[in-house]
């Protein structure tokens, strides 16, 4: 198995926004307590024309600009979601058409909770490393939905991020130097077939499945590649809301420096198959040649990717030939809770 780097990498954030009051207000509850006991402003909404259909295609783009390669170079188009349009139908290859990618390519739809991106990453990364592609394209995108007055209502977005992979390291603006993975049957968080929103097991979602499982997948990382937290200039860990990835820093000797790079949900919210990827596509965007990245992404059910990444040479040249996240970021507009309730269909 040869080394893979990433050759490309695009995101995508909806420019409409409602904040963490707006939604407080309707259900009587204190906003100071939602912000400050989870860490998110505000979160984005996917407009009455997005799905995760079409975020997943503009990522696409964004990531094959910054690639300077041919569509129909892709021999793979993976999406990861818990928000495919359809029950039976392929999201990938929706996106592989509006790409122009041709028909020579494999497509696959993932579904891991908020891990289905990364693992869309490691299974590109196996495909190019044997020689059996020559670039992939991984793509982790949501329109994540919350139960009205739940408190996922706060934290469930839309956007992500995408990764095109491939194994000549000329091209590499970043190296994907080792993965690691930890899972385990831990039902916190789920959503029967024909269900609208998703349930979770309240405060058993924080120790025994967020915690547990991003701590064995870093430590595991770490232990695989002989390295530490100190020899990593960025961190990015899964951003459900502001308060776990942040507890997750202080219990492995995390700095928030090393994460404010990527620490998107405050402004954006939990993109949930995109969260961790937005996080890392954040952190390329600024980081130096040379420089570590750590980025371990958590799914519900449960279980967590890790990864140790190096930032190439090629990363100055490349990073501006797309909008960065903060483009996506800045660039908003706030709505009222009736229209987001009418765009996410929670009332008709």
């Amino acid at each position: 198995m040869e080394k893979t780097g990433i050759v490309g990498y695009g995101a995508y954030v909806p420019k409409l926004r409602i904040k963490a009051e707006t939604i407080a207000e309707v259900w009587g509850q204190d906003p100071n307590r939602i912000i400050n006991g989870l860490g998110i402003n505000e979160k984005s909404v996917p407009n009455k024309d997005e799905d995760t259909v079409t975020i997943a295609t503009q990522i696409g783009k964004n990531a094959l600009l910054r690639a300077g390669i041919k569509p129909e170079e892709l021999g793979a188009v993976y999406v990861g979601s818990e928000s495919h349009p359809y029950a039976v139908k392929p999201t990938s290859t929706i996106v592989a058409e509006a790409l122009r990618v041709g028909t020579d390519y494999t497509a696959l739809d993932t579904e891991f909770a908020c891990k289905a991106g990364s693992a869309a990453v490691q299974i590109v990364m196996g495909l190019a490393g044997s020689g059996m592609i020559k670039y992939g394209l991984a793509i982790g995108a949501d329109t994540a939905q919350g139960s009205p007055g739940d408190p996922l209502e706060y934290s469930a977005a839309a956007g992500g991020a995408g990764f095109i992979v491939g194994k000549d390291k000329k091209q590499f603006v970043a190296e994907l130097n080792d993965t690691f993975s930890f899972s385990s049957d831990t039902p916190d968080f789920w959503r029967r077939p024909k269900a609208d929103y998703p349930s979770h097991g309240g405060r058993f979602t924080g120790g025994p499945a967020y915690v547990k499982h991003v701590v064995g997948a870093t430590l595991g990382l770490l232990k695989k590649t002989g390295t530490t937290v100190d020899d990593y200039n960025y961190v990015v860990f899964h951003m459900p809301n502001g308060k776990f990835p942040l507890a997750m820093g202080k219990k492995l000797g995390v700095p928030y420096s090393k994460m404010e790079a990527g620490f998107v949900v405050k402004d954006v919210g939990n993109t949930y198959s995109g969260c961790s990827l937005l996080g890392l596509a954040a952190t390329l965007d600024i980081a130096k040649p040379g420089e570590k990245i750590l980025m371990t992404s958590y799914g519900s059910g449960a279980g967590s990717d890790s990864f140790s990444i190096t930032v190439t040479d090629l990363i100055d040249k490349k990073r501006n030939l797309a909008h960065t996240v903060k483009d996506y970021v800045d660039h908003k507009e706030y709505i009222s809770y009736p229209t987001y309730a009418k765009f996410r269909g929670k009332i008709i």
